[in-house]
């Protein structure tokens, strides 16, 4: 539990109070039997209301104290948690946002949200529980064993036999229940999974009427979990009674008993008094103990999820450093190679080129032929198997990520927008750009017309995914985000495949006309827009088959021809 106690360094303060203070009000809660029983031998016995009304005064002072033992306890254990948790969540997202594609699809997106959201919120619940109850509970139950073999050693020993025997039965109810959580917790990232799957896809489903077989799925998983949550909690619903019967059972051992030692002169009224009281403490304290198991054995089994993800090296890191070497060529690939698995068959196969700045590099091929592994390896989403990528003359592993990225403007494959406004999104990649690089960027982004038509144009708020748009706008979108950072490399991956033809032609035109002095990586499907590249590298199935111009490439390359050919380019 390395990871989870360094989130807890910087708190020590408040984990210390939490329980001193919680310490403090179990001892005052002890001690009120006493003095009952005092005033129950001395004050009603001897029939002296003064007595009576000083101890009463001890007593008021006892719940004042326990009062605000237990307030100022709950109050750090709260804090401290909430600390806790807030750290825990930060970590959470850094390091899954730092993980490689490959990473976090072994871990499962739908299990990183979860992890971050639910099992966080758990370990925070388990460590409040822990700090305001941990020391408490086990105080208060060893206390009234202490005081009540102290009162009467002869009835004290109800107390140790029952404390003992109900610990026990306890104990294996709970083993039963234990492994029930981890199997609750899986079938709930299985409901998580197939809740996203079902949300994200739900045109799909809508389209070929699959809602009732949909259903039927969601339902067998959800169907799955009822049953596990109904097989715990009846052994749940075993523990209360359980206890009870004990409990109970002692104090009417205690009441017998007592009645007969105090006939009999070896105990008092007082004493049997306190004793139940212990009694009741004792009951109440097993009862919480009891669940503080169950919140434990949850918190701890979400810890153990929280730290394998922590504890994940994220496999694309930090350089030591680069120097952007303006004169070198923009981006250089030399025999490049890349497989996404060990023994896989290679996405891309010695791939060599060069891109100085103001050119413009076009990259087409069929599906699968490695166009967005290229476009990966250029950002160091993955790192090349053989061979070097070199950005500004030096290795892209040379940089820190933050440098590398900071140089070059992207636009994925599919289009991505985050709930906020317009001008929000596009400054995500130039949080200091005034509103007129955000209105030149989406004028050439061919994205000005129908902002200015938006409710409230640039501040128009965006849902998230940007759901409320068309396709090519959201792509439009994401173009002008890439170009108002002014990178040194604009890299399109496939961004306007959305677009029709006439708005892809002007978009090209506009991007050709800013690209002055920046190298333009263009990857496209469609041949009609690489026509006016300066090279095309053509694809197939991750080798390279053809590099040069359009014409150049029409003559000697069949796979380029054949594309132009069944997209009407040439006859």
């Amino acid at each position: 539990m390395q990871q989870i106690k360094q989130s807890l360094r910087g708190h020590t303060d408040k984990l210390i109070l939490a329980p001193l203070f919680k310490l403090l009000e179990a001892i005052f809660e002890l001690m009120v039997p006493l003095i009952i029983a005092r005033i129950i031998n001395v004050g009603i016995a001897a029939g002296d209301t003064g007595f009576i009304l000083v101890q009463g005064g001890w007593l008021l002072g006892l719940a004042v104290l326990g009062i605000l033992a237990a307030v100022i306890g709950q109050h750090y254990a709260a804090q401290a948690a909430a600390d806790v948790g807030r750290v825990l969540r930060s970590r959470l997202w850094a390091r899954t946002m730092a993980l490689s594609y490959e990473q976090a699809e072994a871990a499962g997106r739908g299990k990183l949200i979860h992890l971050i959201t639910g099992d966080v919120t758990q370990i925070q619940h388990g460590l409040n529980m822990l700090l305001r109850l941990g020391v408490r509970v086990p105080l208060l139950a060893v206390g009234s064993v202490v005081m009540a073999l102290w009162l009467n050693p002869r009835i004290g020993l109800i107390f140790l036999v029952t404390v003992i025997a109900l610990g026990l039965s306890l104990w294996l109810v709970i083993r039963r229940i234990l492994p029930g959580f981890g199997e609750i917790q899986a079938e709930q990232d299985e409901l998580s999974r197939l809740g996203r799957e079902h949300l994200a896809g739900v045109r799909v489903i809508r389209a070929f009427n699959r809602q009732a077989s949909e259903a039927k799925a969601f339902d067998r998983v959800a169907t799955g979990l009822t049953r596990k949550l109904m097989r715990v909690g009846r052994m749940i619903a075993l523990l209360p009674p359980l206890a009870s019967l004990f409990i109970h059972g002692a104090v009417l051992g205690i009441v017998w008993l007592g009645a007969r030692h105090t006939y009999a002169g070896l105990s008092n009224p007082g004493e049997i008094i306190a004793l139940v009281s212990y009694m009741g403490i004792t009951l109440l304290s097993i009862m919480v103990a009891v669940h503080l198991t169950i919140i434990f054995t949850r918190a701890l089994a979400s810890m153990r999820r929280v730290e394998a993800v922590l504890e994940l090296t994220p496999s694309i890191v930090d350089g030591p450093g680069a120097v952007f070497d303006a004169d070198a060529p923009v981006l250089e690939f030399d025999g490049v190679s890349f497989a996404y698995h060990m023994g896989a068959r290679s996405a891309l196969a010695d791939i060599s080129f060069t891109l100085r700045a103001g050119e413009t590099l076009g990259v087409i091929g069929g599906t699968g032929s490695g166009k967005t592994t290229l476009a990966g390896l250029i950002l160091r989403f993955t790192d090349a198997a053989a061979g070097e990528v070199r950005v500004g003359g030096a290795a892209v592993g040379a940089y820190t990520l933050r440098d590398l990225r900071g140089r070059l403007g992207y636009v994925p494959q599919k289009a991505a927008l985050f709930t906020g406004s317009v001008a929000h999104n596009l400054r995500m990649a130039a949080p200091d750009a005034a509103e007129e690089e955000l209105w030149a960027a989406l004028e050439i982004a061919q994205a000005a017309e129908f902002v200015r038509a938006l409710p409230e144009g640039i501040d128009t708020e965006i849902s998230q995914g940007g759901v409320s748009l068309s396709g090519g706008q959201r792509q439009r979108l994401n173009i002008a985000r890439a170009i108002v950072r002014r990178p040194a490399m604009l890299v399109l991956d496939d961004a306007s495949s959305a677009l029709d033809y006439i708005t892809d032609a002007a978009l090209g035109r506009a991007l050709r006309d800013w690209a002055e002095g920046t190298a333009v990586v263009l990857i496209s499907q469609r041949a009609a827009s690489l026509r006016l590249a300066d090279r095309i590298l053509v694809l197939e199935d991750g080798a390279a088959v053809g590099l040069g111009t359009h014409g150049e490439l029409i003559e000697r390359c069949a796979v380029y021809r054949e594309i132009c050919r069944s997209q009407g380019l040439c006859s």
